[in-house]
């Protein structure tokens, strides 16, 4: 049996152009990031989904609302999936950080999960909460498609700790995914595989 889990990070939102952190900042989408999220939702409709998720965050469930209405399950919220808090960076973009404290700045380039970002979260905790809903979505759905509506560095997280990847190199090995894209991680009797990354929701992908 093998359970089929597809990540997609939410769509965009105002803080995208200037690529500021939103970690539990509560952002708005844009009307690209609806838009995003229709596309998901065209995706949603024929992918034979049985169930989706979402994290708490506002952006993240707004993205998964049209997919939700198109195939008729309910949005599943679990708040394990929320994205990292970044302390002291949330809402600031790269040169401000730089302007404000770029010693720490630099070890966080250097390794973002020994030196992550001042009174924010750390990314060891944020693996195993993504790990822990991934066993009990196991428990629950031993078969199956699932969605799950998400954010960029949780997602990229769980990815490492999912394939044994180190969750030092997070950032290289998976350096950005793009809005509402698939990424799909297939579980077969617990041992999990990457099928999809960054893979766009267009006609010709729909499973």
């Amino acid at each position: 049996m093998s359970l089929h889990v597809i990540f997609a990070r939410h769509g965009e939102t105002v803080w995208h152009a200037e690529n500021r952190y939103a970690g539990s900042t509560d952002i708005a989408l844009t009307q690209r990031g609806y838009a995003q999220a229709g596309a998901l939702a065209d995706w949603a409709e024929q992918a034979d989904l049985t169930a989706i998720w979402a994290s708490p965050l506002a952006r993240s469930q707004e993205t998964a609302h049209d997919s939700a209405v198109r195939t008729g399950l309910p949005v599943r919220v679990d708040p394990r999936l929320r994205e990292l808090d970044f302390g002291i960076a949330e809402g600031l973009t790269r040169a401000e950080m730089q302007q404000r404290f770029p010693d720490q700045l630099a070890a966080f380039q250097t390794d973002p999960v020994t030196h992550h970002l001042p009174k924010g979260e750390n990314p060891l905790e944020a693996g195993d909460r993504y790990r822990a809903f991934l066993t009990d979505l196991q428990a629950d759905h031993s078969e199956g498609r699932v969605l799950v509506v998400g954010h960029t560095t949780a997602i990229r997280l769980v990815l490492c700790r999912m394939l044994g990847l180190p969750l030092r190199e997070y950032r290289r090995i998976f350096p950005f995914l793009v809005n509402c894209a698939l990424n799909e991680l297939v579980l077969r009797d617990g041992v999990p595989s990457l099928l999809t990354l960054n893979r766009p929701v267009t006609p010709g992908a729909l499973k």
